[in-house]
């Protein structure tokens, strides 16, 4: 296959390179607006009684159950004629704009937690129609635009937030492209000693992200798929463009100095590093889709996107990219700089005298202390994460302080009485009028931790709404108990509970209800795809062990930084004492698939060794050799990709990130580098064993490799 494909490219070099620049020049056409074509955030799960019960009340209202829009007014002393127009001028704008289904303010509901406590700020509440999140999305726009000019009015709620988050999204690409790509040039020139060769990864990834935005604006066509799917693509295919292109490009360069710039060259590359971009792609694609299991719109739209770019970033390594090496021929070596042209004929040929080389000689001559010594490392970097982790729920305090959104929200909970914008949403499914509604709510009032209920509002038909106010916040324990009170409450009648906390003690179930098949199908595609590619059953089962040390090294060293506060200053956020709840379980997916990307490559090159006749020791030794280099800057380029978002002014997304870019960085250094060769170096022999039947399998279903050059 990989030969016929060589042959392919490099006869068709030029017909292949073209494809790709119509291609690609179709897909940045048709791919640019895919923003405005997706939703919000999305944690919902459909299946929950939040969602039900919200459902409930829509059906039965034709409108939202909860403000989508919080109109926080500057009107001086609320008791001032002044105070009451201003109030009621900012009430009937609200109400002539699109899609507004119902208004509400002081002045109508006579509801004094509804004025600040210093009585010099009020605020007015906007309902929706029950429409699409990407729908109201758009409304929260048009109200912002229509409000931009008038300083005493600050916006906030649901539906704003979700707006300025779109907006921040759209605004943290540009800026992490901008940043990344010089920096991804500098080390690529710094890697491959030459201008040319330098060029080829940012080129790869930029065609992944291009590409991958076009078929995601294709998928949302007939899948409600999230904004931050954009985010991904851009980090995911930026680093894994740039990942195969390192491997390839690197190996290339290897068999021409060996065979010349010829198709040879290009069919060894193929054969070796190109099956090695396929199982890798496979292994990531395999891992991130299995985000698609859960229900959130968040979590699935990240698994369709990570799948695509992985994919995409694949293809275009073993097409166009060879196509590109075949073109160039010895020119990919061009405009060296002359400090690096030395340094490059050198890495061209990998000597058993190399830095790597000699680290690995170290390690597997002391491999038990060496094991011991990181594997203690990063168990105790994983101890926060086992022992202090808390999550929450995004809300609009993701987006930065100078938000509209997030500012209102911090006045609502600094001013004002708590938690009257952020009630027990109970949805009764009993009219109005019905004697049983007194009877529920007097029952409701005299539970702990109720601060008040308010009257029962009718919802049309045989449906009827409670609001309860609890004593603390939404996300305090006590009020998730209260939720789980209300809940437990036997009537006659349908009684569900909607909300902020309702709705995130749900998604904690829901992910946690539908984690299990995540995790088992991200592990067994590892184990199948290493077993495939080694023929070992021992090989795949430490690179699970070995991955899952790194991640929970990498999430502990998120709790340090994002829950406990630490680098506010420096990374610019402000903690919420806690990560958010989805953070673990996409950096898992994406770590998972990265740290197997690495170790497929490093583990393809120590195969070789072994199968062309070198002892275990060896093998190692000379796979860490010719891989330890391009392994590093590997991880440092996917760093640069991903770390950029860092810069991201949501706080989750810089988690994921700083969560990302240090997975690749530990995997690289100490994973790959201490921990691989002195297990190895332990195991011996039996690093390559299988049981008879599946060796037999292997043989079989294994794919098929060109016959090593001598180690």
């Amino acid at each position: 296959m990989f030969e016929r494909l060589a042959t392919f490219a490099y006869s068709n070099r030029r017909r292949v390179l073209f494809a790709a620049v119509i291609g690609a020049a179709i897909a940045g056409v048709l791919g640019a607006g895919v923003s405005n074509h997706l939703s919000p955030y999305g944690a919902d799960d459909p299946a929950t009684q939040s969602v039900q019960a919200t459902t409930r009340f829509q059906a039965a209202t034709d409108r939202q159950l909860g403000p989508a829009v919080v109109a926080l007014i500057s009107s001086g002393d609320v008791r001032t004629p002044a105070a009451r127009r201003r109030v009621q001028t900012v009430a009937a704008e609200l109400t002539v704009q699109p899609d507004v289904a119902r208004v509400a303010s002081f002045y109508t509901t006579h509801d004094h937690a509804m004025v600040a406590r210093n009585r010099h700020s009020t605020y007015v509440v906007a309902y929706f129609k029950a429409l699409s999140d990407r729908r109201l999305s758009d409304d929260a726009k048009l109200i912002e635009n229509r409000f931009a000019s008038q300083h005493d009015v600050k916006l906030g709620g649901d539906s704003v937030a979700n707006a300025e988050v779109n907006t921040q999204v759209g605004n943290d690409l540009a800026h992490a492209e901008l940043l990344a790509f010089p920096f991804i040039f500098l080390l690529s020139l710094l890697f491959f000693r030459s201008l040319v060769a330098a060029l080829l990864p940012p080129l790869l990834g930029g065609l992944a992200i291009v590409g991958t935005f076009f078929l995601l604006r294709i998928v949302s066509t007939f899948a409600d798929l999230s904004v931050f799917a954009l985010n991904l693509t851009t980090g995911l295919g930026l680093g894994l463009a740039i990942d195969y292109s390192l491997f390839v490009v690197s190996r290339y360069r290897e068999e021409a100095a060996r065979d010349g710039f010829g198709v040879e060259a290009l069919r060894r590359t193929l054969q070796t590093a190109g099956r090695t971009v396929l199982f890798s792609s496979v292994t990531v694609a395999f891992s991130v889709a299995a985000l698609a299991i859960f229900p959130q719109r968040f979590l699935f739209s990240m698994g369709i996107a990570g799948a695509i770019v992985a994919l995409l970033a694949a293809t275009l390594a073993l097409t166009v990219l060879p196509a590109l090496l075949a073109m160039l021929g010895s020119r990919v070596n061009a405009l060296s700089p002359r400090r690096l042209r030395h340094a490059a004929e050198r890495d061209a040929r990998p000597q058993r005298s190399g830095t790597w080389y000699r680290l690995a000689r170290f390690v597997t001559r002391r491999p038990a202390r060496v094991a011991l010594a990181s594997a203690a490392m990063l168990i105790a970097l994983g101890i926060p994460f086992f022992t202090q982790l808390r999550f929450i729920n995004a809300d609009a305090r993701v987006l930065p302080e100078s938000a509209s959104a997030h500012q209102v929200q911090t006045a609502l909970e600094g001013q004002f009485p708590p938690n009257r914008t952020t009630p027990l949403e109970v949805v009764v499914g009993a009219p109005a009028a019905s004697p049983v509604l007194p009877a529920l709510a007097a029952r409701i009032a005299r539970l702990p931790d109720v601060s008040a209920v308010a009257p029962v509002q009718p919802a049309g038909g045989r449906t009827s709404l409670l609001q309860v106010a609890p004593a603390h916040g939404p996300l305090a324990g006590s009020t998730e108990q209260l939720v789980r009170e209300v809940r437990a409450i036997r009537t006659p009648y349908y009684v569900g509970v909607a909300g902020e906390t309702a709705s995130y003690l749900d998604l904690e179930h829901s992910l946690g209800a539908h984690l299990p098949a995540v995790l088992a199908l991200v592990v067994l595609a590892t184990l199948i795809v290493l077993f495939l590619m080694t023929g070992s059953v021992v090989l795949p089962l430490k690179a699970v062990v070995m991955n899952a040390l790194n991640l929970s090294a990498v999430f502990g060293i998120l709790v340090l930084i994002f829950q406990h506060g630490n680098l506010q200053g420096l990374l610019g956020y402000h903690s919420a004492g806690a990560l958010d709840a989805t953070q673990p379980i996409l950096l898992f997916a994406i770590g998972f698939g990265l740290a197997t990307d690495y170790g497929v490559f490093l583990l393809a090159r120590i195969k070789e060794a072994h199968d062309a006749g070198a002892a275990d020791s060896e093998a190692v030794a000379l796979g860490l050799e010719r891989t330890g280099r391009i392994v590093t800057a590997a991880a440092l380029l996917f760093a640069v990709a991903v770390g950029a978002f860092a810069t991201s002014r949501i706080v989750f997304i810089k988690e994921l990130g700083i969560g990302a870019a240090l997975a690749v960085l530990l995997d690289a250094s100490v994973v790959r580098a201490l921990l691989v060769p002195s297990l190895m170096a332990m195991l011996g022999p039996l690093n390559w064993w299988a049981p008879r039947p599946l060796r037999r399998l292997h043989q079989r279903l294994g794919p098929q490799e060109a016959a090593p050059h001598p180690a």
